[in-house]
């Protein structure tokens, strides 16, 4: 059993207050923006009465907590910055009185009031005591303890259709613009090359999240300019992936494998001609080691997705300019449906013989590419040459496919939340990762609406 030692305690215990300072002072942030607290009978530290007309903006960066405040103070009409502490004194322990940044503040928000405070100047701030209604806290610190997913079930039945309909189509958009993010940091690297982004980007998806970053790492090492080249013969296309891929080398194979590859046929033809293809482009294939097998289902080995890619090289239909032209879910499934190559319909590895079977791309799998890889490049694409006509085709099409079947979308279901098509199961999906992980509540239209009930009790 391990003990702390005094010294660890002590940082333990101090980490822990500096947490629960924060949370704290982020409710009170919350409490002031959205006027969460009594506005009858307020009056400054002095006792002169206080009207809040606009709580003002909320600064995400350095200097006074909101801008463009209006408030009446004694009558009087006032228009500029607030900064906000749960103590007067913490004015000090940040050094604001030393700081010109805020020589403007109009007012001083604090839930206690332990001393006056002052600027460079030496003039005295107006200050107003705004305690963290009761309910309001227990709501909140409710939130944080709760360990059910989603904290807030017990409210998603009482939602208004509309909030939920307004919040989950902001959380799509915020979604798909992350993705966007990372397309774009990827054309960058690319020397802004559109065809290799999306190249790199489909051949990730198709890893299918176990894969992903080797199918990542080995699309990197796929010359598309090279491999051109050699479009009209599906067997190079093969040599060059597979050879690309490391797996064309004996070792790369499982050791109880290796006897039946070193006797495979088709092993040795591909073997050869990417021995003669990367002698002529100077190719170096990737680590095969980045390569998983286990708990894969043989419909997703390596193999198989590789010669599928091939497939779609081959027939013309991997290019990003294919799937700008098609207009609904219909286009795309055409435009993406592949098969593996003769020797694979046999195989799942290399030397040994199985029942034959095209493997086409199955249809819940053409899905997931075009929700994550087809409409994010599409978004990502518009956005770029500011073309609305494509945004919109991408929001259009996410609505077009059904929900994601996964455990985030069963559990807001058996919560009460409808969700009709993938738009919805993605926005649910940037809920989960980005506010109900990170536990930001304050930041969400549910947790707004949770934290209502303390005002509607108080």
């Amino acid at each position: 059993m391990a003990f702390l030692t005094p010294c660890s305690a002590f940082f333990c215990s101090f980490a822990y207050r500096i947490n629960i300072l924060k949370t704290m002072e982020e409710l009170f942030h919350y409490t002031w923006k959205h006027r969460l607290f009594p506005l009858r009978s307020l009056v400054t530290t002095d006792g002169k009465p206080v009207e809040i007309l606009d709580s003002g903006l909320l600064n995400h960066d350095a200097g006074p907590d909101f801008f463009n405040a209006k408030v009446k103070i004694d009558g009087m009409l006032w228009v500029g910055n607030v900064e906000l502490h749960l103590k007067s004194s913490h004015w000090y322990q940040h050094a604001h009185d030393k700081d010109e940044a805020y020589d403007n503040i109009i007012l001083h928000v604090v839930c206690e009031a332990d001393r006056d405070v002052y600027n460079t100047k030496g003039e005295r701030i107006t200050q107003l005591v705004v305690p963290i209604p009761d309910a309001l806290k227990a709501n909140y610190e409710h939130l944080l303890k709760e360990d059910k997913y989603p904290r807030c079930h017990k409210i998603i039945r009482e939602l208004p259709k509309i909030s939920v309909h307004s919040w989950m189509s902001a959380l799509q958009t915020e979604r798909l613009e992350r993705k966007t993010e990372d397309i774009m940091r990827k054309l960058y690297s690319l020397c802004g090359a559109w065809e290799d982004t999306y190249f790199q980007t489909l051949a990730r998806n198709y890893g299918f999240g176990v894969n992903s970053d080797a199918f990542e790492e080995w699309a990197k090492h796929i010359p598309l300019r090279a491999v051109d080249h050699h479009r009209d013969n599906l067997f190079q296309i093969e040599a060059i992936f597979f050879g690309q891929a490391g797996l064309l080398d004996v070792n790369a194979a499982p050791q109880s494998h290796r006897d039946v590859v070193e006797m495979d046929t088709y092993f040795h033809r591909l073997a050869s001609e990417y021995k003669y293809l990367a002698h002529k482009f100077t190719l170096t294939p990737m680590d095969a080691k980045l390569w998983r097998f286990l708990r894969l289902r043989p419909q997703n080995f390596p193999y198989i997705r590789l010669s599928q890619l091939a497939n779609l090289y081959y027939n013309r239909k991997a290019g990003l300019s294919q799937v700008l032209e098609c207009k609904n879910i219909a286009e795309l499934s055409e435009a993406l449906s592949t098969q593996v190559s003769e020797y694979w319909q046999t195989h799942y590895t290399f030397g040994v013989e199985s029942e034959k079977n095209e493997k086409h791309m199955a249809k819940a799998s053409l899905e997931v590419l075009m929700i994550n890889t087809i409409i994010p490049m599409l978004f990502a694409f518009g956005r770029y040459k500011h073309n609305e006509t494509l945004v919109n085709r991408a929001l259009d099409l996410l609505e077009e496919l059904k929900a994601e079947d996964n455990n985030i979308v069963r559990l807001w279901r058996e919560c009460g939340l409808e969700v009709s098509n993938a738009g919805d199961s993605q926005a649910l999906i940037q809920l989960k990762k980005e506010y109900c992980d990170r536990k930001e509540c304050l930041r969400c239209r549910i947790g707004y609406q949770y934290m209502k009930k303390a005002e509607s009790n108080d």
